[in-house]
This record gives structure tokens, sequence and C-alpha cells, in this order.
């Protein structure tokens, strides 16, 4: 008998972490929206954001379009 609790509680508590899973699923309306919600959620590791920083500094700066120089606008 008690062996049978021990399983009904077990399956019980499997029953309700796939409820909460189910309750918390998310529908995007595009691409971006979810490749946003997943940067939010996704802590990039130190040494790759260390790394990512040190690359983006060594990339050229983009060249400003001619109206933006001619206007003085940075």
């Amino acid at each position: 008998m008690k062996h049978q609790k021990k399983f009904e509680s077990q399956e019980q508590q499997q029953v309700s972490e796939i409820q909460s899973q189910q309750t918390s699923a998310r529908e995007f309306s595009s691409v971006e929206e979810l490749l946003r919600y997943d940067a939010k959620q996704t802590e990039v590791p130190p040494g790759i954001a260390q790394r990512l920083g040190q690359s983006l500094q060594k990339e050229p700066r983009p060249v400003r379009s001619w109206w933006r120089r001619w206007l003085g606008w940075r």
C-alpha cells in the first residue's frame, strides 16, 4: 500500500509539472519577437561577452552618409 501511495504522489507531481509548463507556453507574432524574448532569457557567459566586445572594437566604424557629413550631423 505504501508503494502505491509513493507512486501516486510521484505521478501527481509529474502531472503538475507538465501543466505548469503548458501554461507558460507563449505565442509569438514573428520570429524576431521570439529571438528578442530568447535573448532576454539567455545569460551570456562572461568570457564570451568579453571576446565579443574585443571583436567589435576591431570592426571599422560605419561611414557617415554624405548628407550627414554635409549638414554636420553625427
